[in-house]
């Protein structure tokens, strides 16, 4: 219903160009009306003046007696000519047979002429003639001269006014009409679309591209609504956006929470259980030989370890993603924390039959967590001492204006490409029971992933021609010191 009323409603422009032809209707009519009385007017004294002049001539001559009024030539054909005493009464009338005894000091033109010396009417009805006049006196000495000129087709024609103008006045008016009404539906057009701007607005709906408005006051109210509307939508849909992806964020974290909790409950009945059957044999059976007892101690120490390990990474998991602004920055070198651990695992992997040649010399000033940093290459490290069954690991790095790569290459048997897509998720294991009886808990990529991104760094890995696996990691030039 009111979508109908809104349809039936009487667009802007038509009703600004509608007042604007009223008004223009009545500046016409007043005009025309004002300039058709002055013209009027002005015939009017026109002919007055022309008749004054023939009464004149005629007071002049009247010591002459009463021919001197067919001796004057009249200034128009059927001129009636009166002479009136100072009295009003008439003493004399060219058109009459017998003078009426009526005063004539009422008329307005007597009147006037006894008042100012001259006067005119211009349209009255003679009781005597039966005739209607224009009237015009002129006094002289003693007397009032009066000339009229009867009401006939030259006399109507005489009077009339020019209608010239009035055409001119029309014409003007239509290239006014013309002109607004292209005005007014210019101005109605950027009503009309600020209304259906107003409407959408209101609906909430996306505006993406609206055409500018004209230069003007009016085009620039609106140009300023749309922008400011413009932002409102930006700021409501990045608002929308940041919302989305923080309650993204918290069900990808609430779900790795709940991964984890359920992998860590997984992990923690095999040593759990096997603890708890040696402690069980141990306790039940005290009289079992030495070498057993010792036996069964031994396991007991190999999955409180492994417990021990699992706790830890998990711990630093923790730290790294809920504790991340707890974590402090300082400056250090990359090079001496790589040198350190390349130290701490040369014995092992000694022992492995694995040469560490560490190729990353001078000084690499960073700014970050030393501890962090520091478990990131001891689990790159471990994984190739323990997994790798190489002969060598390299590592290397690569220095520019954006970058600071380091490369970590090993020569051992690789991991399939199916697999190379998942080993940095958590308790992702490549061989589950050869990782599980090394000690391994399935973390250690996992955490030196997140390590590396709350230090602004990536980590990627591939296959190593002819075998092996290389491990690149870009740290950023802005967090170098």
């Amino acid at each position: 219903m009111a979508m109908a009323s809104l349809n039936r409603r009487v667009a802007f422009h038509r009703v600004l160009f509608a007042g604007l032809l009223s008004f223009a209707a009545l500046m016409v009519t007043a005009f025309a009306t004002f300039q058709y009385m002055r013209e009027r007017e002005f015939k009017a004294d026109e002919l007055n003046i022309r008749l004054q002049a023939y009464n004149t001539r005629i007071l002049d001559n009247l010591t002459e007696g009463d021919t001197v009024i067919s001796r004057i030539s009249k200034p128009m054909p059927d001129l009636r000519i009166s002479i009136i005493d100072t009295d009003g009464q008439m003493i004399f009338d060219n058109s009459l047979d017998s003078l009426p005894k009526a005063s004539h000091l009422d008329r307005e033109e007597v009147r006037e002429a006894m008042t100012s010396g001259q006067g005119y009417d211009v349209r009255r009805h003679s009781s005597e003639t039966g005739l209607q006049y224009f009237y015009s006196a002129t006094r002289g000495d003693g007397v009032i001269v009066r000339s009229a000129v009867p009401y006939s087709t030259s006399l109507h024609q005489l009077l009339a006014p020019d209608f010239t103008f009035l055409w001119i006045t029309f014409l003007i008016a239509a290239a006014v009409c013309t002109l607004g009404y292209f005005a007014t539906r210019n101005l109605g057009r950027n009503v009309s679309r600020l209304n259906e701007f107003a409407r959408k607005a209101e609906r909430g709906e996306r505006i993406y591209d609206t055409d500018a408005f004209p230069h003007n006051e009016l085009g620039d109210i609106s140009n300023h609504i749309v922008r400011l509307y413009s932002r409102l939508q930006q700021a409501l849909a990045d608002r929308d956006r940041e919302h989305k992806d923080a309650m993204k964020q918290q069900e990808d974290k609430n779900r790795i929470k709940r991964q984890l909790t359920n992998n860590i409950n997984h992990e923690l009945k095999t040593p759990v259980a096997a603890m708890g059957l040696c402690l069980e044999t141990l306790l039940y059976h005290p009289g079992l030989p030495e070498e057993k007892r010792r036996e069964f101690l031994r396991r007991c120490m190999e999955h409180n370890a492994r417990l021990q390990n699992l706790l830890e990474d998990v711990a630093s998991l923790t730290r790294i993603e809920d504790g991340a602004h707890s974590i402090e920055k300082a400056p250090l070198d990359l090079c001496r924390v790589i040198e350190d651990v390349c130290v701490e695992f040369e014995p092992a992997a000694g022992h492995a039959g694995i040469a560490i040649i560490n190729k990353v010399k001078g000084e690499i000033p960073f700014e970050g967590n030393r501890e962090l940093l520091e478990s990131v290459f001891r689990n790159l490290f471990s994984n190739a001492v323990k997994y790798s069954n190489g002969t060598r690991v390299t590592i290397s790095a690569m220095k520019d204006r954006e970058h600071t790569v380091i490369t970590f290459v090993d020569d051992g048997d690789g991991i399939a490409p199916e697999h190379l897509v998942h080993i940095f998720e958590r308790f992702y294991r490549v061989d589950k029971g050869r990782s599980r009886a090394s000690g391994g808990t399935g973390l250690g990529l996992a955490i030196v992933k997140n390590a590396l991104l709350w230090h602004g760094a990536s980590i990627t890995v591939y296959p190593e021609q002819p075998h092996g696996l290389r491990f690149t990691i870009c740290f950023p030039t802005e967090s170098q010191v």
